[in-house]
């Protein structure tokens, strides 16, 4: 396969280079290419687990098991100030 790049990609792959920790230009791709499908897959993950997430509690409020706004805000930031404190 033979590609082109823009000029500042190849100037990223050519400063990675020099760092020593990647022998040539494949080798920095490679690595690259290997994290965007780390993340990809932790995003998907994510995307998955909000799903379900967000299921629950519809399920819950169809229970009548939900919250008044409220006492959700309230909650929230009654947490904030807990963690103003712990950090000030």
């Amino acid at each position: 396969m033979n590609i082109q790049i823009q000029p500042e990609l190849e100037k990223i792959i050519q400063d990675q280079i020099a760092t020593g920790r990647y022998a040539n230009a494949e080798d920095v791709i490679s690595k690259a290419l290997k994290l965007l499908l780390e993340w990809e897959k932790g995003y998907q993950d994510w995307v998955d687990e909000t799903r379900d997430k967000v299921n629950v509690a519809i399920e819950q409020l169809d229970r009548g098991e939900g919250m008044e706004g409220d006492i959700v805000i309230e909650n929230m930031r009654e947490k904030l100030r807990k963690a103003r404190d712990v950090q000030g």
